[in-house]
């Protein structure tokens, strides 16, 4: 782990759900200060519910019902508070463990588990009105920034920003990992972003982990600096203080689609789980260091600071009543969805017949032929 300047870390409630503003917080703390209790306690229900839908997701992959299941767990608080800072027109590119995201957006989670079934290439149409603006997930590492950022200097062109009218200008937050960080596409995305002056936040989600490669050999030094570098406003945060990501990625956004260029987050939070299930953290990390972070899990941070406030027991019933419910009827839906066709995934790789596609069709056909009638 890359030491962390705390004088530059923007955070709000300690580990142990004391409210207690760092310094780098103060500028924000008016904002804070504004929310509501039902403002709170929609975070904590964000944050609950989804991390219901993503262990009951995992199971399902150890059941074989998924292909691939990426958990978004110890990740939430970045996820909710950034979700919940954009505005209805502002527009969403995840990588694809923004679960909580989409949700909040709109998506339909049953769209998720399709994608992580081999049902559809894509998941949900991002036009829908329904599905809030918010991209598909993508797979390839750090590709979702270039698609931002062209989408971003497409705003700047149809004069769809910076107009001086908050309630209709429009921005762009993107979602990568400190693993994309490394992509060259990452690189050129703010080389774009910030020579075009495009309404848009680079937030990127520091786990600690790109798969099993420790960001400290990624990373010399901080890497929300890295936005610096292209000459955007960088803010670190604890990605674990859902206050903190809620309110510098609302002030970012707003300054963005005000006219004032590209801004960057770097949110310090950490992957409890596996990198996806084809994965065995135990392999490279300690469980010393897991349970470090499990003391500052962002869910039971909350929770401490909405009882201190005087939430009640029957809130926290009903959130419980309602990531039980989520859970249930993801499993159930999941069951009833049907099978890939075999031959539906070589259909689309190619907008004409090529024999290569044809040959590994015929194989896989061969291969399948071989278990009939018990034969092994």
């Amino acid at each position: 782990m890359i030491p962390v300047d705390d004088h530059a870390l923007v955070r709000f409630l300690e580990a142990d759900g004391t409210f207690a503003p760092s310094r780098a917080a103060e500028p924000y703390r008016e904002a804070v200060e504004s929310l509501g209790d039902a403002d709170l306690e929609t975070f904590y229900r964000d944050m609950a519910v989804i991390r219901a839908f993503d262990v009951q997701a995992t199971n399902l992959q150890r059941q074989g019902q998924l292909a691939l299941w990426p958990p978004s767990y110890g990740q939430e608080a970045a996820q909710v508070g950034s979700a919940r800072a954009a505005r209805a027109q502002d527009h969403l590119f995840p990588s694809y463990r923004e679960h909580v995201v989409t949700k909040i957006r709109g998506v339909d989670p049953i769209d998720i588990i399709r994608v992580m079934r081999g049902l559809t290439h894509g998941g949900w149409d991002p036009t829908d009105p329904k599905n809030g603006n918010t991209h598909i997930y993508t797979l390839v590492l750090g590709s979702q920034t270039l698609h931002a950022t062209g989408f971003g200097m497409g705003l700047v062109f149809d004069g769809r920003c910076g107009t001086g009218d908050l309630d209709r200008d429009e921005a762009v937050i993107v979602y990568y990992g400190d693993g994309a960080s490394s992509q060259g596409d990452v690189h050129e995305a703010m080389v774009f972003a910030n020579s075009y002056r495009t309404p848009e936040v680079f937030f990127l989600q520091n786990n600690q982990w790109a798969i099993s490669v420790p960001v400290a050999t990624q990373s010399r030094s901080p890497l929300y600096k890295r936005g610096e570098g292209y000459g955007m406003p960088s803010t670190l945060i604890d990605g674990n203080d859902v206050l903190a990501s809620w309110a510098v990625t609302r002030t970012a956004l707003d300054q963005a689609r005000a006219g004032g260029g590209p801004q960057a987050i770097e949110a310090m939070t950490y992957r409890l789980g596996a990198h996806t299930t084809s994965d065995d953290p135990t392999k490279y990390r300690t469980s010393d260091e897991e349970e470090s972070w499990r003391r500052r899990d962002p869910i039971a941070r909350m929770k401490t600071f909405l009882i201190g406030r005087g939430a009640s027991e029957a809130f926290f019933a009903d959130v419980e009543a309602e990531s039980q419910a989520l859970a249930d009827d993801v499993r159930t839906r999941t069951n009833a969805l049907g099978g890939l066709e075999r031959d539906d995934m070589f259909a689309h790789v190619y907008s004409e017949q090529h024999p290569l596609i044809d040959e590994q069709r015929q194989w896989l056909a061969d291969y399948e032929a071989s278990f009939e009638g018990g034969a092994s």
